[in-house]
């Protein structure tokens, strides 16, 4: 464990490893009790394509990746919400349509395949300083803006008409929602891969769904499962000589089936 803290490139992945899974693991936990968590998936894609646009025009991908991420996570929850095309479906041709792009345009560009390879299956090892500053000041922005905004997420989370009725904006909070997810998927993108950061999202809210009934024993049990996760998954990546990402979902996947017999135990 010393040898491995040894190295820069190991500090900058755990470091910035550690804030995009808390992120993931709070707002998971929502997505989950909303029956949104496939957003994740649908969101890296899209994520994914524009990050191949980005590269092909050789601008800076993460500027451009973010507020077309966003803009895609609010047409997400208006087609769920008021669209004929509902969830798991509106989530499905929004995925593999930004998947096609993003292929498309990297068989068409030469010299870009490296790059996008790191954002399809994840590189956290490959984070450079500005990377790991960067995705801890948005993670602080997000974490922040939860805990501000925690009782208005609680309710729209799990009533959304008593929302309404209370005069609280809930389109507005479904909003802001939909936009912290977006910026911790492009965060996470680089670290896990557009392939693997859904699954960030979604199982250490199901693994912490399993052993705990209330939403703040939940939201504190997720975070917990997912940096604890997150370094386990580093340190097989690091001793087995692994790919990190995988290996991170892996022990979440291992966790999650704990949780499971634990709970019918």
């Amino acid at each position: 464990m010393i040898e491995m803290l040894s190295y820069p490139f190991m500090q900058r992945a755990l470091i910035g490893g550690l804030f995009v899974s808390l992120c993931a693991a709070l707002l998971g936990v929502s997505l989950v009790l909303k029956r949104y968590s496939m957003i994740g998936d649908g969101l890296s894609h899209v994520g994914f394509g524009a990050l191949a646009i980005a590269t092909a025009l050789n601008t800076t991908p993460i500027f451009v990746a973010l507020p077309i991420v966003i803009i895609f996570a609010f047409l997400l929850l208006r087609m769920s919400e008021n669209s004929s095309i509902k969830g798991d479906a509106a989530i499905a041709i929004v995925s593999s349509g930004s998947l096609a792009v993003g292929v498309i345009i990297v068989s068409l560009t030469k010299g870009m395949n490296t790059d996008l390879n790191n954002y399809l299956f994840g590189s956290v090892l490959a984070m450079d300083l500005s990377d790991v500053i960067l995705a801890c000041v948005l993670s602080v922005i997000v974490i922040l803006l939860f805990l501000l905004y925690y009782h208005k997420i609680f309710s729209v989370t799990f009533d959304e008409t008593f929302t309404r009725a209370i005069k609280l904006k809930a389109g507005l909070y479904n909003g802001m929602i939909a936009t912290l997810t977006a910026v911790t998927i492009v965060l996470g993108m680089k670290m896990m891969g557009a392939l693997l950061i859904s699954s960030l999202i979604i199982f250490p809210a199901l693994s912490a769904m399993r052993i705990c009934k209330t939403f703040r024993a939940v939201l504190l049990i997720s975070a917990v499962i997912s940096c604890v996760c997150f370094v386990l998954g580093m340190v097989l990546s690091y001793l087995y000589d692994l790919p990190a990402g995988a290996t991170v979902v892996c022990v979440n996947m291992i966790i999650f089936f704990i949780c499971s017999i634990f709970k019918k135990s």
